[in-house]
């Protein structure tokens, strides 16, 4: 009745028919206000069980129901696990969780749920978002932008989406999207609010976690809410997936940017919040900004159709309960290493327990990896879970010996002394005929490696842990690890860690659980201790140098010219690339680990491993 109203005022100009058609909406709100209670299900599911996911929505829907809520979301292809990859070309899997949506369609009679899936459609599967409500499927989302980069391959699988629609729900009027749409200033979310007049844009999300995201997504989605004049209701998954890891963090956001509530980060959580929509259109009867932006945008696009889900908000709603703010910082992250530390627990404990192990075993070496990798697995799964080993060789310092007892001790975890001299001893005997020197070369340091990750494995095999490999990224960039020694495992917490982070993290870590990691392990020179008096730096730069180069090179993408021009040697930066890209073929046959920076190995970087492209022999040019 309004939209017609202002429709027939066709002798005004846009913008003066638009402000009727905003004050008559503000005195429809005034007889009708519309309070929605909103539940973000920020929920953990895991890829390919259909079934296990299937049942933890349902106990979230039966839950909003107890709570009189009007709307309860799921995250981003939530029933499937994100991301499937190759499962989605399987037609069985598309039509198993085609078939648990409906069996969900059954708990929808007083409540309307937004729910994650793949769809299945126009010849094509698409990443969708479905409406329910009074057992039916009332609307269907197709996603619009489909990311095909970094560790996305969405492109590969999903067909794009193209239609926005508006859901009117007891007054109010709903967008929805997905994910990657939120980011983009010109796609749905202003399509939704400034054309179709969504006062509510809810979207959902499966956002992986890299150093920095949280900020970044925060200030998308703040400046999304404030652009468009609208209410933003943010949901994200949680939990480990092989390399990845989705941190929550889901909001609601006013149109002012205001936050109004915030999930807890790297844990399954639920955020309820009573959401009044009424102040939103005398903002923007105030905002000259969405008016003028409204009436540009009408010059070139239809209306969005409006789909009346014609709901019925439960008259007995329990008026003693309000849903506010009271969630809104409660749970704030103290600084960069507290937030990779829980990354890293979280995405270790995941891969644990959906990949079905109960425990693990690491090797103790009385260094710094080890140490916070067994603290890590220590948090993450409890200290009767995590066994240590410590092999000592000849070339083994007791200092380090006693340094990995005492951790062993600290973190109250069992550990097993298995020592390799003899054994070492034996393969030289045996391999005497092959080696060309008497000196203690690569092969023989390998060797002491390889004989530690073959006792590493026995263990695994012997007992059914999962061995947890210790290397940090500066290590693996560097081709400064053993392949089939201390690269062994089936997971590694710290890959995609920087050493120098490593040193941060354990500091972090000595300051909150007071001192756990001995201070001789983060003071003492670090060492592979395969030969005498041996230090990590006869073959690295500084960690500290190292770290930049890495982080330029890898990260940044700078060229050869562009990193010296930071100020590097020529040399180190020439040995340093070669390091990387001559060590390709040992991360291609390492274990899978967590991605914290920005741009990780396997997925996120894929480079070849027979390659004689070398940056440094390419001319400083400027580009075409």
């Amino acid at each position: 009745m309004v939209l017609a109203l202002a429709r027939k005022t066709i002798s005004l100009t846009n913008l003066a028919r638009y402000n009727i058609f905003l004050l008559l909406k503000v005195r429809e709100k005034e007889y009708k206000i519309s309070v929605l209670r909103l539940y973000l299900a920020q929920i953990n599911p895991i890829v390919g069980d259909l079934k296990g996911n299937h049942n933890i929505i349902a106990s979230h829907i039966k839950e909003a129901e107890k709570r009189d809520v009007d709307i309860i979301v799921f995250p981003e292809l939530c029933i499937t696990g994100y991301p499937p990859e190759d499962l989605l070309l399987k037609t069985a899997f598309i039509d198993e969780n085609i078939s648990y949506l409906n069996k969900l369609k059954r708990l929808t009679t007083n409540i309307i749920v937004i729910i994650g899936f793949v769809n299945k459609e126009h010849g094509g599967i698409y990443n969708s978002a479905a409406v329910i409500y009074n057992n039916q499927i009332k609307s269907v989302y197709n996603k619009q932008f489909l990311p095909n980069y970094s560790v996305f391959d969405e492109g590969r699988y999903f067909k794009k989406g193209s239609t926005n629609h508006i859901l009117k729900i007891a007054g109010t009027l709903v967008g929805i999207n997905i994910c990657e749409d939120i980011f983009h200033p010109s796609g749905p979310a202003r399509i939704q609010s400034v054309i179709g007049g969504a006062e509510l844009i809810i979207n959902i999300s499966a956002s992986p976690y890299h150093t920095g995201k949280i900020k970044e997504r925060k200030k998308v989605l703040l400046n999304t809410a404030i652009d468009n004049c609208v209410n933003l209701a943010y949901l994200n998954m949680v939990g480990g997936q092989d390399e990845l890891v989705f941190d929550g963090n889901s909001l609601i956001i006013n149109e002012k940017g205001k936050i109004l509530g915030c999930a807890t980060p790297f844990t399954e959580d639920t955020l309820i919040y009573d959401l009044d929509a009424t102040e939103i259109v005398s903002s923007r009867l105030r905002n000259e900004h969405f008016k003028n932006q409204r009436v540009k945008f009408l010059k070139d696009h239809e209306s969005l159709p409006i789909i009346d889900l014609e709901y019925k908000q439960v008259k007995n709603k329990k008026k003693n309960i309000t849903y506010k703010s009271d969630r809104k910082f409660s749970h704030k992250i103290s600084c960069t290493e507290e937030e990779i530390l829980n990354a890293l627990i979280l995405g270790t404990r995941d891969y644990v327990v959906k990949n079905k192990f109960k425990k693990v075993v690491i090797a103790l070496s009385g260094g710094i990896d080890s140490a916070l990798t067994a603290v890590i697995a220590a948090l993450a799964l409890g200290k009767e879970n995590v066994n240590g080993i410590l092999m000592p060789s000849l070339y083994s310092s007791s200092g380090s010996i006693d340094d990995a007892r005492e951790l062993s001790h600290n973190l109250g975890i069992e550990y097993i002394t298995i020592p390799i001299s003899d054994i070492y001893n034996s393969y030289l005997e045996n391999l005497k005929t092959i080696f060309k020197h008497s000196e203690i070369n690569i092969t023989k340091e390998n060797i002491q490696a390889r004989i530690r990750g073959n006792i590493l494995m026995a263990v695994s095999n012997e007992n059914g842990w999962l061995v947890l490999s210790t290397g940090n990224k500066s290590e693996i960039s560097a081709g400064y690890c053993t392949l089939y020694g201390d690269m062994v495992g089936g997971f590694s917490p710290i890959k995609d860690v920087y050493k120098t982070m490593v040193y941060k993290i354990c500091r972090y870590v000595n300051k909150k659980y007071s001192n756990i990691i001995p201070k001789k392990i983060i003071t003492k020179a670090p060492s592979a201790e395969l030969k005498p008096n041996q230090k990590d730096e006869d073959r690295l730069p500084p960690y500290k140098i190292l770290d930049l180069i890495l982080k330029a090179y890898i990260e940044d993408d700078l060229d050869y010219h562009s990193i010296i021009k930071k100020g590097f040697k020529k040399e180190a930066v020439k040995e340093i690339i070669d390091m990387v890209d001559s060590n390709e073929y040992k991360r291609r046959q390492g274990p899978p680990g967590i991605k914290i920076t920005p741009r990780a190995f396997g997925k996120d970087r894929r480079y070849p491993i027979t390659n004689d492209f070398k940056l440094y022999k390419i001319k400083n040019h400027s580009p075409i």
